[in-house]
């Protein structure tokens, strides 16, 4: 049996015969994935990739924020995409604008704490204001955010959080100016109610819904100091260890061009 396999082949079963049981998974471990190698082009930003690896939160907003991202994704992408006014209205502890503040960009942020409904079209703020949106919306009821029953995480049910999430991203297509961004920040959810609840597919049908269209590629944002990497689990499951930045765009029709 063993001289009918392929040399090549009887070589990585060989090799793989002397692996250990159960790799190590701890921080300190030796393994690390090594990330392709990116083309060089005249991004402003060379190192913002389909792949985003950033182990530093950086000096914006709280950490003990729940849900906080880090500032450094929202930095990079302002420097690639220059915008004169940027808006995040779910700024929770203030990172995009704590951003904004050190690179001299104008910021407008709005949250639920302080009573503004990002989910409600009347308050938003006037079509066409905004070169650039950040959002960071709760990943429906991973991490309750607010007590307001607005709240989108106090959402009872998928298709209710469906319904004001589009709402959103309907209210955010409008404020933005011809050719503005509007990026979200979204991981799917899974529990044992709701099973699996693809998020990131949910954002982008109801972006391109909303009359926006994708400006390019997916931006994988390692989740570094998600805090369910500390927990143990009993139960056997595949961990995702990523969320996905989406940077969509406001389509300028012939008429308006």
């Amino acid at each position: 049996m063993q001289s009918a396999i392929n040399p090549f082949y009887a070589a990585r079963i060989q090799r793989v015969a002397y692996l250990p049981a159960r790799m190590d998974t701890r921080e300190d471990s030796a393994a690390y994935a090594r990330l392709p190698r990116a083309p060089i082009n005249g991004s402003p930003v060379p190192h913002l990739t389909s792949l985003y690896h950033s182990a530093e939160a950086g000096d914006y907003g709280s950490r003990s924020y729940p849900g906080n991202c880090g500032g450094n994704l929202i930095k990079d992408l302002i420097r690639f995409f220059q915008p004169g006014l940027v808006f995040d209205p779910m700024s929770g502890s203030g990172t995009c604008a704590d951003v904004c503040r050190e690179l001299g960009v104008g910021c407008v942020a709005f949250d639920i704490h302080t009573g503004f409904d990002a989910c409600e079209p009347n308050g938003f703020p006037p079509a066409g204001t905004f070169d650039f949106i950040w959002a960071h919306p709760a990943y429906w009821r991973m991490k309750l955010y607010a007590d307001d029953p607005r709240d989108l995480s106090r959402s009872p049910t998928l298709d209710h959080f469906l319904r004001r999430y589009g709402q959103f991203i309907r209210n955010s297509a409008q404020a933005l100016k011809p050719d503005g961004k509007l990026a979200i920040l979204m991981g799917d959810y899974s529990d044992r109610e709701a099973g699996y609840v693809p998020l990131v597919y949910h954002t982008k049908r109801l972006a391109f819904a909303a009359g926006l269209r994708q400006h390019c590629t997916d931006i994988i944002r390692f989740s570094h100091g998600n805090s369910s990497s500390k927990k143990v689990y009993r139960s056997s499951f595949i961990p995702g260890l990523h969320d996905v930045c989406m940077i969509f765009e406001k389509v300028v029709s012939r008429s308006e061009g």
